[in-house]
């Protein structure tokens, strides 16, 4: 039975991240900033350790995170998957408040995530780490520059970790997502759609024409690629980037 912590694992795809390994009899603990969200998981997954945390408090994580050492000793994999899509616009049209609260969500909040896994796994000479980039860590993407500095920082601190963490026998991966479909993409198709002066439904086809597939991503193809990343088969599979998005070609409108 692994040990599995997933952070904004109460929606989306840090729900359907931990409910992959719930299936499997794993020990799961979630924690969400949204307080209705984890009420809900706990009702469905009662086994689960389910906290209501801000990513981006140290307070916050060090009580999450230390209910969970002493729940279990250790932890097996780490998903710092928390993350916010941030404004849309011109980046001289955005406000520097905006701007702080994309990165340190998606940033400050894998930081102090991975800060404590990188203890607790070194202790114990093995683990995984992987952080949530997305197709914008690893592409420009107009309009959306808080979101893609962040999420382009994000792959260099998991390059940076699986170095770091290597010789301890942990290894640390990123996934990056392209356009997974859900409420939480219906809210950045409307920010776009809004900054570009465009419809929607504009929006919606050019996410699609600009992936090789010309299709959607889903919670469970992003849950899946973690799920293996966590098997025996990706033993040796540290400090990728690894895109689940049917091929991005552009990001640009």
């Amino acid at each position: 039975m692994r040990r599995i912590v997933v952070t904004a694992g109460a929606s989306g795809i840090g729900r359907a991240i931990a409910e992959r390994f719930l299936a499997d009899g794993d020990q799961v603990a979630i924690c969400d900033i949204d307080e209705g969200a984890v009420a809900g998981f706990a009702s469905s997954w009662p086994a689960a350790t389910t906290a209501v945390a801000d990513v981006t408090s140290e307070a916050d994580m060090a009580a999450f995170l230390g209910d969970v050492e002493a729940r279990w000793g250790g932890v097996d994999v780490v998903c710092a998957n928390a993350g916010t899509g941030g404004p849309a616009g011109r980046i001289e049209d955005l406000a520097y408040s905006a701007w702080q609260r994309c990165v340190a969500t998606n940033l400050h909040g894998s930081f102090l995530t991975c800060r404590w896994a990188a203890r607790v796994m070194r202790a114990e000479g093995a683990g995984l780490i992987v952080l949530t980039a997305s197709t914008a860590g690893i592409a420009g993407y107009p309009l959306r520059s808080p979101y893609a500095a962040a999420k382009w920082a994000l792959v260099g601190l998991t390059k940076t970790l699986a170095m770091e963490l290597g010789p301890a026998g942990v290894r640390v991966n990123a996934v990056c997502p392209g356009a997974v479909e859900g409420p939480r993409m219906d809210r950045v198709v409307a920010m776009e759609a809004a900054a570009q002066g465009v419809d929607e439904d504009e929006v919606r086809r050019n996410h699609v024409a600009s992936v090789s597939m010309k299709t959607w991503v889903t919670v469970a193809d992003v849950a899946g690629t973690i799920h293996f990343l966590a098997s025996d088969a990706a033993s040796k599979i540290s400090g990728q980037i690894l895109a689940v998005d049917g091929h991005t070609e552009t990001l640009a409108p």
